[in-house]
């Protein structure tokens, strides 16, 4: 459960004083009409990379900041907004979080989904360090993949 770019974060500043993040509570880091993506720890970096490349998306992008309780209410209310829905995951696709995130958006957005949910996660295999760039989905790919989901038509 311990994502392997922690080890190499991202930096930023640190408040003064005593500062929470809350539990249960979703952070809209950046707001959107194209499209919502969802992401968490390291994955959330790489997300606003790709999102931060392409204006033209208009994304919507979500930080969960906790797992569980899972802010659902937050990412309802986004979906219901864009219509569309990417969620990226360090973990390998099949069995991750980003499944039953996926489920729990459909069954509550349903009628607003303008495209099947997209999941951007690691590919269903052990890889060695050596191989991280070519397994984690790294902006660049998260990118394509938006771009495949903007550019979606029933």
């Amino acid at each position: 459960m311990e994502p392997k770019r922690v080890y190499r974060a991202a930096r930023g500043e640190v408040p003064e004083g005593e500062y929470t993040v809350p539990i249960g509570q979703a952070n809209v880091a950046r707001e959107g009409r194209g499209m919502t993506v969802i992401a968490w720890g390291a994955m959330f970096h790489e997300a606003l990379q790709a999102v931060e490349q392409a204006a033209d998306l208009d994304a919507e992008l979500i930080d969960l900041r906790t797992l569980w309780p899972l802010d659902i209410e937050t990412l309802v209310r986004s979906v219901r907004k864009t219509g569309r829905c990417a969620i990226v995951q360090e973990a390998p696709r099949t069995c991750g979080f980003a499944a039953e995130i996926s489920a729990l958006i459909q069954e509550r957005c349903f009628t607003s989904l303008e495209a099947p949910i997209a999941r951007i996660t690691g590919w269903d295999t052990p890889f060695p360090y050596t191989l991280e760039s070519e397994y984690l989905p790294l902006a660049p790919r998260i990118l394509g993949a938006l771009r495949e989901l903007k550019a979606y038509e029933a």
